[in-house]
């Protein structure tokens, strides 16, 4: 499979998962939502007859005038997609899933968050958007030098802050928690599978350290540091392991030298030899 056909068979799925959690969960529990979604939420609240999905793309349609400037031609073609397998996904859903408020609200505003924020971080992942704010944000990037986080972060407040007009604040409240924990599975997809921890290690035994590291089958950077105040020099160790790794490599150092300086970092995506290449330094494919 191609990369741009794979990318678009995952948009799909994404706008699919999303449009199947604002059905099930947002707009059975008064949950409203961020951008361009949220007015087409609060449009559907207010008006339940109404069909969300044309109101969606509807809302949208002026914004593709400026995206067609703004994106390049592939980041505008997955908007396109983005947008219209979204809008036909809240309308198929809102057919297919019978609204149910749970019992719990908390509990709806979480499910909630993860169907969202899974659908956008896969189509984010893979170079989609669905639209909206996203392309006033790329807009005001461009233009004016203001972040997209800034710009979609005061979207979301403003359109939250208007569902007022209809929610009570205790759904508005629940709202948050649902934009709160979307963004946080949003971050987890954008982070990819291959986390993992830079260990930074300053000891007067790095030849001993790094031959531990090397035959535990970790790759070792050695760089040159200076002590400010000291003024000597010494190797200080580099190196990228797995999460699952790190209190190991932390003993082995202890072990060998008690009084070494280490500092553990995250690290969001690791690419590269022992992450995703094989024994054969072969790029690791998936089937």
């Amino acid at each position: 499979m191609n990369m741009r056909l794979k990318s678009i068979v995952a948009i799909i799925v994404g706008t699919a998962i999303m449009g199947f959690g604002i059905n099930a969960f947002n707009i059975p529990n008064n949950l409203a939502e961020g951008g361009i979604t949220g007015i087409s939420i609060i449009i559907k609240l207010l008006l339940p007859q109404v069909d969300q999905g044309i109101v969606y793309f509807a809302l949208n349609i002026p914004l593709f005038f400026i995206g067609w400037k703004v994106l390049g031609r592939t980041a505008f073609l997955y908007t396109i997609i983005g947008t219209i397998s979204l809008s036909a996904f809240l309308s198929l859903f809102d057919v297919l899933v019978t609204p149910s408020a749970l019992d719990d609200t908390l509990l709806a505003a979480l499910y909630a968050g993860v169907t969202v924020g899974a659908g956008l971080g896969i189509i984010f992942r893979f170079g989609g958007t669905t639209g909206g704010v996203d392309i006033i944000a790329r807009l005001l990037q461009k233009s004016a030098g203001i972040s997209m986080g800034r710009t979609l972060f005061f979207g979301d407040m403003l359109v939250i802050g208007a569902s007022l007009i209809y929610l009570s604040l205790e759904s508005a409240m629940y709202t948050l928690v649902a934009v709160f924990i979307a963004a946080r599975v949003i971050d987890f997809f954008q982070e990819g599978a291959y986390a993992g921890k830079a260990l930074t290690i300053i000891s007067d035994k790095t030849s001993e350290i790094t031959k531990q590291i090397l035959d535990l089958g970790r790759g070792v950077t050695m760089l040159s540091g200076r002590g400010a105040f000291t003024g000597g020099t010494k190797d200080v160790v580099y190196c990228v392991v797995s999460r699952n790794e790190v209190v190991r490599m932390k003993h082995v150092i202890q072990e060998i030298d008690p009084h070494a300086f280490v500092v553990v970092n995250d690290v969001h995506e690791v690419l590269g030899e022992g992450f995703t290449f094989d024994e054969n330094r072969q790029p690791l494919r998936e089937e």
